[in-house]
């Protein structure tokens, strides 16, 4: 193993330990194929990809876009140049992967028969957020929020991108995704209030 890669290894799971130079560095090491490397640059992306790829498609099929997505990094880590940060090449892979699933989707459709629809609920629901109550309402809140605005929400708010890396993966000005971001934010404003007067 390498030292850059004893030096910048995330822990299991927690990518907050890791800054966008410390990943890029980790997937410059990658690149090589060494499978300490790739392990450790995947363990610390992990975590982010599932959960970009849960609120764009969906928690259902996170699982599934996920692994695509690394089978796709895989794929084209040897051609990683660091020109932008690791995070912002891998999500937008990830982005590629979630728009081909829905290309795909809307070809054919898609049934699901769930006998207990309740256990399979629970077993989809979002982890790390503040609460387990939280993560339903705040999927079922973004499920109603158009797929443009829903993108540039989570990337800057709840993956933590800059606006201008965000700008950069959706391929838009940064005005307009500060824009989406507003008006997401305010749709969830008015959905939560309309929630609480109903309640």
């Amino acid at each position: 193993m390498s030292s850059v890669t004893r030096d910048h290894r995330a822990p299991d799971h927690d990518t907050t330990a890791c800054s966008d130079e410390q990943l890029t560095v980790l997937a410059l090491a990658a690149r090589g194929g060494a499978p300490a490397d790739v392990e450790a640059f995947t363990r610390a992306v992990y975590t982010d990809v599932r959960r970009f790829v849960a609120y764009l498609a969906g928690t259902p099929s996170a699982e599934d876009l996920t692994q695509e997505t690394f089978v796709r990094v895989l794929r084209s880590l040897p051609r990683f140049a660091g020109r932008s940060s690791a995070r912002t090449w891998l999500l937008s892979i990830a982005r590629r992967v979630v728009v081909d699933r829905f290309r795909s989707a809307s070809c054919r459709p898609r049934i699901a028969d769930l006998a207990d629809w309740q256990a399979a609920a629970e077993r989809c629901q979002p982890r790390g957020l503040p609460g387990r109550e939280d993560g339903v309402v705040l999927a079922d809140l973004l499920a109603k929020v158009p797929h443009e605005r829903r993108e540039a929400f989570v990337l800057t708010q709840v993956v933590g991108l800059p606006y201008a890396e965000a700008a950069s993966l959706i391929g838009c000005p940064i005005g307009t995704v500060r824009s989406r971001v507003a008006r997401a934010r305010t749709q969830l404003i008015e959905s939560l209030e309309a929630a609480d007067r109903a309640a």
